[in-house]
């Protein structure tokens, strides 16, 4: 999911309504509502009432626009860094208006703060921002988890219309598995055809049944893998091939169902295989991911694909397992990681 950012109303509104609270005193004074909390604090004027207004709003602004947005932009670095420059960054900002504060008051306001007043409004600004810091952090809490309810609404009605989709696909699959069997007794004598007749209607058989279930084991996987990688091979022969490296403690974890038939599909498709540029997938796993590897080589011809599938595969497996899958192509190799834990 892209970065969003928390909506400068929602931030410019809290500004205004923490300044207006911390400023209110400042206009009962002025009214005589209440008494002056001290002889020697500042009497209240409008000049005096404006400029707290405004510069508390300033602040507050700036110190929750940071917080919910602007930090995120070194979200990349390391925890550590982050957490330092956060810190820093905050005591640099509120060291700054106190400067700003007590320099322009006496210029804007024609009055003169005593130091007892001047401390005390440094350390209501003090847990104002370390309030306001906390809001921020709820303000984006919020604002994720909006965003991945959506996330998880699109994904289900994604779902929904890929369920429709394949339920079209399903008519009458009998028909199909029995015209794959009269085929089969025609070519009887053609051992070649007759695999190939039998891998392509256990292929179809497995891709019905995935229907009913999200996940499946890394062993049926490779077993249906085995089927498809069978029929690639026949239209290409040896300008493809498949290397796989898999420990057998990993075969009983879970992963999305046509997750590697997909991921080897897309090495097909994209890639150009012939004598001179023959197509080699690696698969192999270690303890935290399966990966499946392919280099480089574009087709001269434009690809016709919809973009789609890897995009897919990433929802299902956020959905599924809480994690994404991660795609780097470097080194002129094409690699997708499919998180295991």
């Amino acid at each position: 999911m892209r970065f969003k950012k928390v909506k400068k109303s929602v931030i410019l509104f809290i500004a205004l309504l923490v300044a207006l609270l911390i400023t209110l005193p400042r206009v009962l004074s002025l009214y005589n509502i209440t008494e002056e909390l001290t002889d020697s604090f500042t009497a209240a004027s409008i000049n005096d009432i404006i400029f707290r207004f405004i510069f508390a709003s300033v602040l507050f602004w700036i110190i929750l626009q940071f917080n919910t947005n602007w930090k995120y932009i070194y979200q990349t670095s390391s925890k550590l860094i982050r957490i330092t420059a956060t810190i820093a960054l905050n005591a640099i900002i509120f060291g700054f208006s106190i400067v700003i504060f007590n320099y322009s008051y006496a210029l804007l306001v024609n009055h003169e703060i005593s130091k007892n007043e001047l401390g005390l409004i440094h350390f209501v600004y003090l847990i104002i921002i370390l309030v306001l810091i906390f809001v921020s952090g709820v303000l984006r809490y919020q604002l994720i988890h909006k965003e991945d309810i959506i996330e998880k609404e699109q994904l289900k009605q994604e779902i929904l219309q890929n369920e429709l989709t394949a339920l079209k696909n399903q008519i009458n699959p009998h028909f199909l598995f029995n015209s794959l069997n009269s085929l089969t007794s025609l070519v009887r004598d053609n051992k070649e055809a007759t695999i190939f007749i039998n891998k392509l209607s256990y292929l179809y058989r497995y891709i019905l049944q995935s229907s009913n279930q999200d996940l499946s084991t890394i062993k049926e996987e490779l077993t249906f893998l085995e089927s498809y990688v069978y029929l690639i091979k026949m239209r290409y022969r040896n300008r493809f091939s498949i290397t796989i490296k898999i420990d057998e403690k990993l075969l009983l974890i879970k992963i999305p169902i046509l997750a590697l038939q997909l991921l080897v599909e897309n090495c097909v498709k994209h890639n150009e295989i012939s004598e001179e540029l023959p197509l080699l997938v690696k698969i192999v796993a270690t303890k935290y991911y399966l990966i499946v590897e392919n280099r480089i080589q574009p087709k001269r011809a434009p690809v016709d694909s919809t973009g789609n599938g890897l995009n897919n595969l990433n929802k299902r497996n956020l959905m599924l397992k809480g994690k994404r899958i991660v795609i780097t192509n470097t080194n002129n190799t094409f690699t997708v990681k499919l998180p295991l834990k």
